[in-house]
């Protein structure tokens, strides 16, 4: 019997990028013997041994191949050259939203996921509470499914995915979901898979994870592996892959994006002083600063921000409502920045934040501006990614919108 999990032997993959865009069916049949595309290598004769029983990181940059990588393990890209072997039945976990309507409600997702992972309705029935209790969403399961944070829905499809029997599960950047005790919950089911034997993938942008679950590493840079071995040695280069030029690109990028809202005017991170800051040291403090104007037909607003790495996963969250407004100013409906003071310590890395309108009296998210901010943290791990990070709000009027 083989030792072996995976093997890959000269796996290579590549899209089509095309330089046309067709609108029409003229359009079409006039580009068609042209060639109007690029190929795009994402890896090239990538070989692999991954043992039974082995924990194994992956890590990289946004780009470097390593969702693609995932999915052509887990059957979803086929390859175009070389040979895959899996020997044994694997679980993937790779996308946020995939096998969920957002139109029904968490519990009818259950039953729906579930039934993607080979589970009949009652063998769901019968594990039902414990999904619901493992993800802590019991109030919101009646809920519609578009309703829910990222991180909500994160949690319940991670929830429904480790109750799959698998001998190989494949994780996509689902470590640092929920708050610290949904965190720890997660922490003691990845022990338990190491003490099973249970064969692991984990692509994260967590190194701290990495150094306390995985067995070994590895760091693709542009479809290559640029390293191999220890997880101190893979932290060790990936954090230097993640510093070079990262407060130049973080501060390029926020200068380009567009706030197509009528709410959302601006969201930054400052220093203490308030000047724009996109790159922080270990244990200095953040200042995250929304400018916002809420119209008055929400009479009850709540304003939150969310954390996300660059995989999508939410990390943390803060949050303002309309009596923490109202302890600043007299008048919520007039155009106000809106900031956090971030003592927390967050892990070492990129991070990307949303922001959030809801009407608390209805519970209606009014409006999501997904990523309009980003700014890293260098050289700083610490055992939980999550931390409470806001203890102080500050609420400034800075005048009537033009």
């Amino acid at each position: 019997m083989s030792d072996y999990a995976i093997k890959l032997d000269k796996v290579s993959k590549s899209f089509k990028l095309p330089h046309e865009k067709n609108m029409t069916l003229k359009s079409a049949l006039v580009n068609f013997s042209k060639r109007g595309y690029e190929l795009q290598h994402v890896f090239t004769d990538l070989s692999l041994t991954l043992p039974k029983g082995e924990f194994l990181g992956i890590l990289g940059r946004n780009g470097s191949g390593k969702s693609t990588l995932l999915k052509t393990l887990s059957g979803i890209y086929t390859p175009d050259s070389g040979e895959i072997h899996i020997n044994g039945k694997l679980t993937p976990f790779i996308e946020l939203g995939v096998g969920f309507n957002p139109e029904l409600s968490g519990r009818d997702n259950v039953y729906l996921n579930g039934a993607l992972l080979g589970f009949g309705r009652k063998e769901i029935d019968k594990i039902y509470n414990e999904i619901v209790a493992f993800a802590e969403l019991e109030r919101f399961m009646d809920q519609k499914l578009k309703n829910y944070s990222s991180g909500m829905q994160v949690r319940l499809a991670f929830s429904i995915a480790i109750r799959a029997n698998t001998d190989i599960l494949v994780l996509d950047e689902v470590l640092a979901v929920g708050d610290e005790a949904f965190q720890r919950k997660c922490y003691d089911y990845f022990n338990e898979l190491k003490l099973k034997g249970k064969t692991v993938i984990l692509v994260t942008h967590d190194m701290s994870a990495v150094k306390r679950f995985c067995t070994h590493a590895i760091v693709l840079d542009k479809g290559k592996v640029i390293y191999e071995g220890d997880t101190e040695g893979a932290t060790t280069v990936y954090r230097n892959l993640n510093l070079e030029g990262s407060e130049r690109s973080a501060a390029s990028n926020n200068e380009r994006r567009s706030y197509d809202s009528t709410i959302v005017q601006e969201v930054k991170t400052t220093d203490d002083n308030g000047k724009k800051k996109a790159m922080f040291q270990p244990k200095e403090k953040i200042r995250i600063a929304g400018i916002v104007e809420i119209p008055t037909s929400i009479e009850n607003p709540a304003i939150q921000f969310w954390f996300n790495n660059p995989g999508g996963t939410s990390i943390a969250s803060v949050k303002v409502h309309k009596n923490d407004l109202l302890k600043h100013t007299k008048d919520i409906h007039k155009t106000m920045e809106v900031a956090w003071e971030l003592d927390g310590i967050f892990n070492d890395g990129k991070y990307l934040v949303t922001a959030e309108i809801s009407d608390d009296t209805t519970g209606e998210v009014i409006e999501v501006l997904k990523e309009v901010c980003e700014f890293d943290v260098a050289g700083w791990e610490s055992p939980y990614v999550i931390v409470h990070p806001a203890k102080k709000i500050a609420v400034t009027l800075v005048g009537q919108k033009k």
